[in-house]
């Protein structure tokens, strides 16, 4: 299993003339300890375009100083970058299965290969306070990369600079912005290079980046406008797989909501999309969010039931309930991540991953995807909002829950519509969106209660089989149940609302 680290730093480039400046004089700092003489090489992986890198994710194999190993860094999180430990092993030209486990789902079916070569020659000062410990590290590093040429044949790239890096140990943010006031004074300037990897790769990584936002939405086409869109949530997808590989707890919610918006705009722009390319997505997009979807449900559910018994008077909690409920919580958990991991390994998830990046390369483009996007928006837009009247309308006359939920997904397939339009259509667009995630969560509350009391009732019933009293249990379905009625009636006091701000955001 890895060793996991948390890496929070600063990088600065530096003239090879400069002199790292006495830093004793930066408050909490009483002593520096070396510098230490490290010599570094360290083999990066990536796949032929760079599909790691493109994830602002590095794989590679370091050999000397006092953390040699295979490491894999995951995409930096308000400055800090968490790092996986694995040992050096046997393996030299491969990355063993288990360092390529945390990124298959960005690496997809690809192989991986050694892409860059760095040789650092690292000066290591610690930064010490008045009791010897350990505040930060600063690392004078002169580095020789050598970038291989995509394409055998093709000749390496030869680089080579100086820079600093200044890492936390037990120090905190203070310090480490203290430090870099101190290290600009003296002539160092904050690197634009997230890595040293990015800086090395170049150009070579800016033409292999996907889609990006256009300049001016208004005056794009609408298939640049929806391709686009497309490419932030497979990235958003990918980001929630890498999550959910490296155990992140609401890892599981974010690929279920970035499936769900890949599938309502790839419904809602069929006109700009040609469907027989599109539809086997949508289905297994659907088939994703189902795989994943108990984990989810479970989690919410039994977490409000929780919150639930703990706001109930004591006289009417008969018997251990919250035991109960808390056990079926941590059972469920395990199944969710359980599932959620089988959903990610399997082979028709990974399929999936590689027909959306093909999509994006090669966009299946309808003749109406050239024409002006704010036309060919606002259709959209007006098409989703007729399919949420009609299923609206439906549920006025059925109020049974399958009506219901049909209902909150035509209202989701709105907001994902209108947050692609927002950008072309302006404030219109995004008060409609909100409008749609307001009915969204009016009926979210109404089907999670069909999710409660489902668990209220098998959890009643093994409580009575444990020859426990059940009441309680009872009388939570009832609560559920009248939380369920209230949102309901809810719902037709905002619906209308939703409809008039279809209205105004297609005028």
């Amino acid at each position: 299993m890895p060793s996991s680290h948390l890496e929070v730093e600063r990088k600065f480039d530096v003239l090879t003339s400069f002199v790292l400046p006495d830093l004793t004089s930066v408050p909490g700092v009483a002593a520096e300890n070396g510098p230490e003489e490290r010599l570094l090489e360290a083999v990066y992986h990536d796949t032929l375009d760079l599909r790691l890198a493109r994830g602002r994710v590095t794989l590679r194999r370091r050999t000397g100083g006092p953390d040699a190993g295979w490491h894999v860094k995951l995409p930096a999180d308000a400055g800090a970058r968490t790092e996986l430990h694995f040992p050096l092993g046997r393996a030299t030209r491969t990355p063993p299965k288990a360092v390529q486990a945390p990124v298959r789902g960005l690496v997809r079916t690809a192989a991986l290969a050694p892409v860059a070569t760095l040789r650092t020659r690292r000066q290591a000062t610690l930064l010490c306070d008045d009791t010897g410990r350990v505040l930060a590290e600063v690392a004078d590093d002169q580095v020789t990369a050598t970038a291989l040429g995509p394409n055998p044949g093709e000749p390496a790239t030869v680089l080579s600079w100086r820079e600093v890096e200044v890492e936390l140990v037990d120090g905190d943010e203070a310090l480490l912005e203290a430090v870099g006031e101190r290290l600009t004074a003296a002539g160092a300037q904050p690197s634009p290079s997230a890595s040293k990897l990015a800086r090395v790769l170049g150009a070579r990584l800016d033409a292999a980046r996907t889609p990006a936002t256009p300049a001016k939405p208004s005056r794009a086409s609408a298939g640049e406008v929806v391709v686009a869109a497309l490419a932030v949530q497979v990235q958003e997808l990918q980001m929630a797989d890498l999550a959910i590989r490296t155990e992140d707890p609401d890892a599981v919610h974010s690929l279920r909501v970035a499936a769900r918006k890949l599938r309502s705009i790839l419904a809602a722009y069929r006109s700009v999309l040609d469907r027989t390319r599109t539809d086997p997505l949508r289905e297994d997009l659907r088939w994703l969010g189902q795989a994943v979807s108990a984990a989810r449900d479970g989690e919410v559910a039994l977490g409000h039931l929780q919150d639930l018994v703990a706001r109930q008077p004591v006289e009417l909690v008969l018997g251990p309930v919250a035991a109960r409920i808390q056990q079926e919580r941590l059972k469920d958990a395990i199944a969710g991540r359980q599932a959620a991991a089988r959903a990610v390994d399997d082979p028709r998830y990974l399929r999936l991953l590689d027909a959306l990046f093909e999509l994006l390369e090669t966009p299946p483009l309808t003749p109406a995807a050239a024409g002006p996007a704010p036309a060919v928006l606002a259709s959209a837009v007006h098409k989703s909002g007729k399919r949420f009247r009609r299923l609206a309308d439906a549920a006025r006359g059925d109020s049974a829950v399958t009506a219901l939920h049909e209902a909150r997904k035509a209202a989701k397939r709105i907001r994902y519509t209108a947050e692609v339009a927002a950008p072309v259509l302006g404030g219109r667009a995004r008060q409609l969106a909100k409008a749609a995630k307001k009915v969204q969560t009016v009926l979210g509350h109404e089907q999670d209660t069909v999710v409660t009391r489902e668990f209220c009732r098998t959890l009643g019933l093994a409580a009575f089989a444990a020859g426990e009293n059940a009441w309680t249990f009872g009388r939570l379905h009832a609560l559920e149940q009248a939380r369920g009625e209230r949102a309901t009636e809810h719902f037709w006091v905002v619906e209308p609302r939703l409809t008039k701000a279809v209205r105004r955001a297609i005028r």
